[in-house]
């Protein structure tokens, strides 16, 4: 789930999923650390970097972009980031994204992939 608003639903699922399945191996799983990552780990990595919040923002600020960035560049139209307008514009974005990069973002795949794997991995232990 890459969203938040979607990662009780994904739960819910799971959880309907593994109770029609229950005579079977066949297991769901809502892997939410999937999304809590972004929002905790990573985060805290940039404010002890020393971003404050209202840089790394909650929708197309430095955290969603250095991400965007560290993923696929493609999806930053890098000719404009560094002009970007500074945060409170209105636009939809929450955040400031001018001093993202790449760099800041692995930070946060790194995040991503380590709290995912550790999930996926103990929700296999389970029976």
């Amino acid at each position: 789930g890459d969203h938040g608003d979607y990662q009780k639903d994904e739960s819910l699922v799971a959880g309907r999923l593994n109770r029609e399945w229950a005579g079977t191996s066949v297991r769901a799983h809502a892997v939410v650390e999937y999304y809590g990552a972004t929002q905790k780990a990573y985060v805290e990595s940039l404010r002890r970097a020393g971003y404050r919040d209202d840089e790394i923002g909650t929708h197309a600020g430095l955290a969603d972009t250095a991400l965007a960035l560290a993923v696929d560049p493609r999806l930053v139209r890098a000719d404009l980031l560094k002009s970007a307008a500074p945060p409170g514009r209105g636009d939809g974005v929450n955040g400031d994204p001018r001093r993202a990069s790449a760099e800041l973002g692995q930070i946060g795949v790194d995040a991503i992939v380590r709290e995912t794997v550790d999930a996926i991995r103990k929700a296999s232990l389970r029976p």
